[in-house]
């Protein structure tokens, strides 16, 4: 198999024959085998239903079903698990990245890169969703190093080898993107366009951006929690360095009682780096015990292809 197109589906019933019929169309003037790999997360408006008709008329199409919805990430590793291709290119279902423009990525891919995302182009997304990635992506090229514009894109291309080794990796929380790019020898992005979604609504909400930015951060760094212990030490030597400059202002001019205000203020300081440290360790803790419990990232329910027919 040269490309698998790997597409994680939830509640999208109304994107689905449109989707499928432009990804049909233009693998078809591609001149290349390919496989089509839809991942229903769980859905409850029927998409699973259209999903099964794609597969029993169309030999390209396999479609995975989940017990339940565990998350897009685990829906594309479901995709990336099943998938043969050569290549394997990842799409959203809501018809906001066009598929008519994964042949920018395979096109770019022939001069030898290992990952190729897309660079969304004239976003059509609200203000605050496009701020959030905006400070996702530059946090994301601190912490690899690696500046890309663009880590939330779905529309991606990943190598085989990458992609052998990303689902090699058995955490439960992870950031597919970076993951491959930490596998990948020569990454690069392209610009793609980005188009408003049609029908139904973004079930990426800003709660979720920031779960996944805390996948990214946990999954991949030990930055922030050297940070906030780097914090903890400044904190620490300019509250002793005050509470000396107090003693001797209390040994020159007397008591104060306006100063009881001063301390109160910085009591507030150091409980509020308290917390935040407590809450960053807490979160990696958290995590550890999400992973040696070891349970599956998603449970499949059923696979629908004419191959299993």
């Amino acid at each position: 198999m040269d490309v698998s197109i790997v597409v994680p589906v939830y509640n999208e019933c109304r994107n689905l024959s449109a989707l499928y019929d432009r990804l049909r169309r233009m693998m078809e003037t591609q001149r290349v085998s390919y496989e089509m790999i839809f991942v229903d997360d769980g859905s409850g408006d029927g998409s699973l239903e259209i999903l099964k008709s794609f597969s029993a008329t169309d030999p390209h199409v396999t479609v995975i079903e989940f017990m339940r919805n565990f998350g897009q990430h685990a829906a594309v590793m479901a995709g990336l698990e099943r998938s043969t291709g050569e290549v394997v290119v990842t799409l959203d279902a809501d018809l906001q990245n066009p598929p008519e423009e994964i042949p920018k990525l395979l096109q770019k891919m022939e001069e030898g890169y290992d990952t190729v995302g897309g660079h969304r182009q004239r976003r059509e997304d609200f203000f605050l969703r496009k701020m959030a990635s905006f400070f996702l992506n530059k946090w994301s090229a601190s912490l690899f190093g690696l500046e890309l514009k663009d880590y939330g894109c779905m529309l991606r291309a990943y190598r085989r080898t990458v992609v052998d080794q990303i689902v090699k990796c058995q955490e439960t929380s992870t950031y597919i993107p970076a993951l491959a790019n930490s596998f990948a020898k020569r990454v690069t992005e392209i610009p793609v366009e980005h188009a408003a979604r049609a029908e139904g609504t973004s079930h990426y909400s800003l709660l979720k951006l920031l779960r996944l930015n805390f996948d990214l951060m946990t999954g991949f760094s030990l930055l922030p929690i050297q940070l906030v212990g780097l914090a903890g030490v400044i904190v620490a030597l300019f509250g002793l360095l005050f509470g000396a400059f107090l003693f001797v202002r209390r040994l020159m001019v007397g008591p104060e009682v306006e100063g009881v205000f001063t301390l109160f203020a910085i009591m507030f300081v150091f409980i509020g780096l308290q917390l935040l440290a407590l809450g960053i360790v807490g979160e990696y803790v958290g995590r550890i015990y999400r992973e040696v419990r070891r349970r599956p990232r998603s449970v499949v329910r059923k696979i629908y292809s004419q191959e299993k027919q």
